[in-house]
């Protein structure tokens, strides 16, 4: 048992490094870094264009309500999307059939890759909130509160998400899988709140977006970001702390409960024959 946990630990210990090298080679290459920001700048654009407007009821610029649901957008885009896509190249050119050849390589590439894409996740976040910050007023970055709540959410949020990625990653076979799920993402975007207050949206297409966690982690971003007077603007009148916690909680535990399973047998059927084809 002790050498096991060794032989465990051991592969913990290279997935962190692995993750971190990863991390560092993808924020050095311009164009892998774009092709993460790219769809919070085109949102950032046109959210600039509306700053005139003002959310329904009062007097604050929508183009700065709908800052923070960005934010977690990406989160969800880089955590979620990054990860299924990462194992869905990964399995077809080899390199987790590598990784399973060495003793505990599975439990060391996937602790790579979600130091990574997490590293990745939190980095964006902060390159689409530099300018936001200079382009937006009414955004609350100057209080402890403000930022551990971000924090927290931020923490939960990638808990949430990160598993689901996982999953699908095992499940899809190509491109043009993703390329569905993609498509899904988008529909939940529009319903999520993230550019326009969830509420003016039908009761039936609400339930739908609290179903999932990108709706959740808007929810929570703008809690830390946004003055509390805007929280009107929200379902029931507040920020839900508690839901929110209740809502990405419980997809974490589901997540982090179906994903090794999954992922345990995405690997047995992983074979040099099935690589070849």
């Amino acid at each position: 048992m002790t050498r096991h946990m060794t032989y465990r630990t051991a592969a913990v210990a290279a997935g962190l490094e692995r993750g971190w090298i990863e991390f560092r080679q993808t924020m050095t290459s311009v164009g892998d870094v774009l092709g993460w920001v790219w769809p919070s700048i085109i949102a950032l654009i046109v959210m600039y264009a509306l700053s005139d407007s003002t959310v329904p009821g009062t007097s604050f610029s929508l183009g700065s309500q709908a800052i923070p649901g960005i934010l977690g957008m990406n989160v969800v885009l880089v955590a979620l999307m990054g990860l299924a896509s990462a194992l869905t190249m990964e399995r077809r050119d080899g390199t987790l059939l590598r990784a399973k050849a060495t003793p505990n390589g599975v439990l060391g590439y996937l602790t790579g890759k979600v130091i990574s894409q997490a590293g990745m996740a939190v980095a964006i976040l902060v390159l689409v909130l530099i300018p936001a910050a200079f382009l937006f007023d009414g955004l609350d970055l100057y209080s402890v509160s403000s930022w551990l709540t971000l924090v927290w959410v931020l923490a939960l949020g990638l808990a949430a998400t990160l598993p689901i990625g996982a999953v699908l990653g095992s499940l899809l076979n190509g491109t043009q899988s993703l390329g569905f799920v993609m498509l899904l993402f988008t529909g939940l975007v529009a319903i999520s709140g993230v550019f326009y207050p969830i509420t003016a949206l039908p009761e039936w297409l609400q339930w739908i977006g609290q179903a999932f966690p990108i709706y959740w982690l808007g929810l929570g971003m703008r809690a830390a970001l946004l003055p509390d007077v805007m929280a009107g603007a929200e379902i029931g009148g507040s920020w839900r702390h508690l839901e929110t916690t209740a809502v990405l909680g419980a997809w974490a535990v589901i997540g982090f409960a179906v994903a090794p399973v999954v992922l345990r047998r995405m690997a047995r059927r992983e074979s040099g024959s099935k690589v070849a084809r």
